[in-house]
């Protein structure tokens, strides 16, 4: 069972939905001794507020899983003087019963799940990360929506004989791109309709990716904390951004190898009788995270100078394997963001090529509009950017250090 560090009087699960919630009361310490006091059953979400001041005390405490509005439902419950925790979908849903489940069933069996201690607690953002967890999404959203019409494109033009030639630009010089197409080939009226609605799907598609992409970056100048990511070989603004918005608090991760483990960089795993299987990253872990690291790594990797980068190519000529090196060189890297947000820096002393190469590109990913609101030209900005990341310190990574916890220390 949880251990608790307060009295917990009962413990309500919550089946929420969109537009209605089902709640379970139960008492007892362990499955096997809870009861059902009492259900209440599709009751409007409206009413959520109303309902929990009426029929829920201070010591109870409420339980739900993991869906598109827990995490708000966590809020109103919290405004209340209610404690609530998020349960991870995915072991709930293997407690799911084949022949029969309604919303009272599952509000008990998560209620129970929580006594069995079974299910994982997920963490509740806090509401500025929850915004840059909104923003983050919007962009990866509008990537994919820009590579699909741009497949879909290209897949058309295909079709019918066509292949562009390599670097044609089919966004930043409209009229040229136009120009192109329309020579070609021979198109009729409506093939041409078809490919110019392609067109302006893939040009609205490209103008929002720089929307989000500005306000990103617009982010990560403002903020420290994630400006000092950006130090890191092989972290831009992007990247830093999705660090902010996806880790939030660091301090709820104890050590580097609990950050590890939450992107899923460690390896899997399966040693049961007598076979055993060892397999590489993935399955585990935040996708969406782990891939931006990985790309970082292959970034660090074609590097020549930096000590992560010498390490990497080391364990490449090693173990033959391109793979191999770029997951250790992201778990490395994973290990100095845990150092670096929690502050564990040395100081910079100078702006080298490289990192001034990197503020100029996000400048210019900030865009001309952006700044002329700030009242600031590009090398005032640049100028402003630079004296924060010399102002402000960085971390220093070292391939060969290991993690000591506080407890091991002399």
């Amino acid at each position: 069972m949880n251990d608790q560090t307060y009295p917990v009087e009962r413990v309500i699960g919550l089946d929420a939905h969109p537009d209605s919630f089902t709640a379970a009361v139960l008492r007892g310490r362990t499955p096997a001794e809870a009861w059902t006091e009492k259900v209440f059953n599709k009751v409007p979400l409206a009413q959520l507020q109303s309902w929990t001041r009426k029929h829920t005390h201070p010591n109870d405490l409420l339980v739900l899983e993991a869906s598109g509005n827990s995490f708000h439902v966590v809020r109103v419950l919290g405004a209340c003087g209610r404690r609530a925790l998020v349960l991870e979908s995915a072991q709930l849903g293997k407690l799911k019963e084949a022949h029969a489940n309604n919303d009272k069933i599952s509000a008990v069996r998560i209620g129970k799940a929580y006594l069995a201690g079974t299910a994982k607690e997920v963490w509740v953002p806090d509401p500025k990360t929850q915004e840059r967890r909104d923003w983050f999404h919007a962009h990866q959203k509008v990537v994919r929506r820009s590579t699909q019409m741009r497949n879909r494109l290209l897949s058309y033009l295909s079709d019918h004989g066509v292949r562009l030639k390599k670097g044609t630009r089919l966004v930043l010089e409209p009229e040229l791109s136009e120009q192109q197409l329309r020579q070609s080939a021979v198109w009729s009226p409506r093939q041409w309709q078809v490919i110019q609605g392609m067109l302006m799907e893939l040009r609205h598609a490209e103008e929002q990716r720089r929307h989000w992409r500005s306000l990103i970056a617009q982010e990560v100048v403002s903020d420290p904390l994630l400006l000092s990511l950006v130090r890191l070989c092989g972290v831009r603004e992007l990247v830093a951004f999705a660090l902010g918005a996806i880790i939030g608090d660091i301090q709820r991760f104890a050590e580097p190898r609990k950050l590890v483990k939450y992107v899923g960089l460690n390896p899997a795993f399966d040693d049961s009788g007598e076979g055993k299987w060892e397999g590489g990253i993935g399955g585990h872990g935040r996708k969406d995270l782990r891939s931006l690291l990985i790309d970082a790594a292959h970034a660090i990797l074609r590097c020549s100078r930096n000590p992560l980068a010498q390490w990497g190519k080391k364990l490449l000529a090693r173990k033959g394997s391109v793979k191999l090196a770029v997951a250790a060189i992201a778990r490395k890297l994973t290990v100095a963001i845990w150092y670096l947000m929690n502050g564990r820096w040395t100081p910079l002393s100078e702006i080298d090529k490289r990192l001034s190469i990197k503020v100029g590109k996000i400048i210019t990913n900030i865009g001309t509009a952006p700044l002329r609101l700030l009242g600031s030209t590009r090398q005032q900005f640049r100028a402003q950017i630079c004296q924060s990341l010399q102002i402000a310190k960085t971390y220093i990574l070292d391939p060969t250090k290991k993690f000591i916890p506080n407890s091991q220390r002399p």
